[in-house]
């Protein structure tokens, strides 16, 4: 998968060269790059935003700029004319994700939600393009632009406002990236987690059996694996109702 990361922040995407992100950087698994918005600038100032059409609080994101760096990371040839890339046959742009042409991620609060889901749609992607948007956002026709040469996915991860779309990436890189195959040791692991059925996982214990006056449930010690897996499909029905309801199938 090769995945590139616009923002005027550059450094702020630093932690992908850690843990296992940054093993699957260096086996060849992943291919990651991380662009500087103002290298796409031509004023000496390196400006990126304005003043928003109509008033109000807060500036802009210029559209010029993100343009200019979209048109970078296109996956077309040296003398092809990103303008003129046509459409894919079998996609709509905002559709998620296409096969012959990246999809254009944009953090937003006013996104669809991010959800497991997501990521393992997105995981199957060949090219991914996260635009880290500031300040009050990214001008409108930005979005309406790029849908002629990607699929464009405006996402959130929860009903919050983050100062930028940084911090948004850094979670959805992780999500998506650690379902690549070779990326998770074990692959089983992937299976028994929150949200891979629907539903939050159940407690975890390791040792001592005792720690503190505290005991794992007896159930994990009896080795009747049939019971254990009783016990926490009922630990995982009872954590997401009292956590999480709206995971929770409607009761007729």
């Amino acid at each position: 998968m090769r995945i590139d990361v616009i923002s005027i922040f550059p450094d702020y995407l630093a932690a992908l060269d850690l843990s296992l992100i940054g093993k699957a950087r260096a086996a060849g698994l992943l291919d990651l790059a991380v662009h500087d918005l103002r290298d796409f600038t031509t004023d000496r100032h390196r400006t990126v935003d304005d003043t928003p059409y109509g008033g109000g609080a807060g500036m802009v994101m210029k559209p010029e700029p993100w343009a200019q760096a979209l048109t970078a990371v296109l996956d077309v040839g040296p003398d092809a004319d990103a303008d003129d890339a046509p459409l894919s046959e079998d996609a709509v742009p905002g559709s998620g994700v296409a096969a012959d042409r990246p999809v254009l991620v944009i953090p937003s609060p006013a996104g669809e939600v991010f959800r497991q889901a997501t990521a393992h749609e997105l995981a199957e992607a060949d090219h991914l393009v996260f635009a880290c948007g500031r300040y009050e956002g990214i001008d409108e026709r930005v979005a309406e632009w790029a849908a002629d040469r990607f699929a464009v996915r405006p996402l959130s991860i929860g009903d919050y406002v983050l100062n930028g779309g940084e911090v948004a990436t850094l979670a959805m890189i992780e999500a998506i990236v650690r379902l690549i195959p070779g990326v998770i040791g074990n692959p089983g692991s992937l299976t028994e987690e929150s949200h891979a059925d629907g539903l939050l996982e159940y407690p975890m214990y390791t040792k001592p059996a005792s720690w503190r006056g505290r005991d794992v449930p007896d159930v994990l010690l009896s080795g009747d694996h049939g019971r254990i897996a009783r016990w926490r499909r009922e630990e995982q029905l009872a954590r997401t109702a009292a956590r999480r309801p709206d995971l929770l199938p409607p009761v007729c």
